[in-house]
């Protein structure tokens, strides 16, 4: 079977990552929660676990329900998505990398003990200490580099800026309760127009712009919770492509698992 890869989480930036692995030819494994909370969900393999299929640019995946699935999956060339978030089956598919991209922003449950490489994406991973390599996912001159030896940038939590927008950009939450969403990811929306509700109150377009995500309609939220996402540049096609940020953390994944001499021998048999 050759290398083995896991990645926890299938998020937009997480999916940048297994997007670049799968198109190096290696199988890449994805495992989630059982209600996944992707925002932009065109451009997360999480997507999966709710539409048992998802295709992600040109790479397909699927939801499978055991290690052996997903090996089946691999056959057909899927990416294969398990629910599996305390990594119960992790013994049995005996991944030799782990990439943790949840970007939960705190340190994880395991350590380097668990793969020959443990990967971990953005701030709450220190390499050297529960990982071997952090990937930055901050945007700026250090986006995408590999980190050896200490930690990403701390987390700001302010939004990246898209056109003139910044944290205005980002839709939230206005009260707990249930979502249901008023618009389709892709629409064009305008200022104050009614984007979703949660239960009673409206989540309001906050400028004029295309929904370029919004998380699963039905899912209990709370108040202030990151929920959608708005694009001023008005262009429904960007909502299909994966990011260049997503795919920049990908190319640090990627370097990552090439520079590891301890993968070296699985490198080179084949997939």
């Amino acid at each position: 079977m050759g290398l083995r890869i896991l990645v926890r989480g299938g998020g937009d930036v997480a999916s940048g990552a297994v997007l670049r692995l799968h198109r190096a030819g290696w199988q890449v494994l994805v495992v989630e929660l059982e209600q996944p909370r992707a925002v932009r969900r065109f451009v997360s393999f999480a997507q999966a676990v709710y539409d048992g299929e998802i295709r992600v640019e040109e790479i397909n995946a699927r939801r499978v329900e055991n290690i052996d699935d997903a090996l089946h999956a691999f056959e057909g060339g899927f990416v294969p998505v398990l629910v599996d978030p305390r990594l119960s089956g992790i013994e049995i598919f005996r991944p030799h990398v782990i990439i943790d991209g949840r970007m939960r922003k705190k340190a994880p449950e395991i350590g380097m003990d668990a793969a020959l490489l443990v990967v971990g994406l953005g701030p709450g991973f220190t390499a050297g200490e529960n990982c071997h390599a952090v990937i930055e996912t901050n945007r700026g001159p250090f986006l995408g580099r590999v980190i050896w030896h200490g930690q990403a940038q701390e987390d700001t939590g302010i939004p990246e800026r898209v056109g003139d927008y910044r944290v205005e950009r980002v839709l939230r939450a206005p009260a707990d309760g249930r979502l249901e969403p008023e618009v389709e990811i892709g629409q064009h929306i305008i200022s104050g127009q009614v984007v979703a509700r949660v239960g009673n109150s409206p989540v309001l377009a906050p400028f004029d712009g295309v929904l370029r995500g919004l998380i699963m309609g039905g899912l209990a939220v709370n108040a202030g919770e990151k929920i959608g996402d708005v694009d001023p540049r008005g262009d429904p096609r960007l909502c299909w492509l994966v990011s260049d940020k997503s795919l920049s953390v990908g190319g640090g994944v990627v370097e990552a698992i090439l520079s590891s001499k301890a993968l070296r021998p699985y490198m080179s048999e084949g997939t």
